[in-house]
């Protein structure tokens, strides 16, 4: 299929608690934190994002630590007065990492979704990897799953509060925003708290 991996989407969860079985055995956990499912998808394919990613000028490595910091320093934690103004940094809180390929699923046709969009497993694991490890550089401790393994995840949301992270999205040039445009970002509201994935 080809393609260069680099792309990446993130689906975070802010939890009270998170955990991922692999065969009934718990392989990775946390407490409060952010529930991070991490895709990773082909630059070159054709009508994906991949030309947005390359027109930001930013190599891969740069792409990932952006995102890290981005997650580590996103003000979506309460504060004493229940406002959202602290970060997983400022609360000192951890990271589960659990690789989701299935985030570059294409739905446009038919009803099988088709994955030709996400990055083959061996390059798609090293980013996820160089991922989670920009995360401990910057201090947030981190867990995982087990990439390529049938994985459980459990998680009590917290809000619930979810949000889509794209490379493209947080890398690109910044768009004019419209007078008709939301002032928040896009945040999508998640009553699941128990979730299964393979990846």
């Amino acid at each position: 299929m080809g393609g260069r991996a680099g792309l990446m989407r993130i689906v975070a969860q802010r939890v009270a608690s998170a955990s991922v079985q692999v065969e009934g055995v718990v392989v990775g956990q946390i407490g409060t934190g952010l529930l991070l499912f991490v895709g990773v998808g082909r630059e070159d394919v054709a009508g994906s994002a991949g030309p947005g990613a390359r027109r930001s000028g930013l190599s891969e490595t740069a792409r990932t630590a952006a995102l890290a910091d981005k997650v580590a320093n996103l003000r979506i934690f309460p504060d004493p007065e229940g406002r959202s103004n602290l970060s997983l940094l400022d609360i000192r809180g951890s990271a589960l990492v659990i690789s989701q390929f299935t985030l570059y699923a294409d739905c446009r046709r038919g009803r099988r979704p088709s994955f030709t969009e996400a990055a083959d497993p061996g390059p798609a694991e090293a980013l996820v990897e160089d991922f989670r490890l920009a995360l401990e550089r910057l201090g947030i401790p981190t867990a995982t799953g087990r990439f390529g393994a049938h994985m459980v995840v459990s998680s009590v949301n917290d809000g619930p509060y979810t949000i889509l992270l794209d490379s493209v999205m947080l890398t690109g040039p910044r768009r004019r925003r419209s007078a008709t445009a939301p002032d928040s970002q896009t945040a999508v509201a998640s009553e699941t708290a128990t979730v299964a994935t393979e990846d």
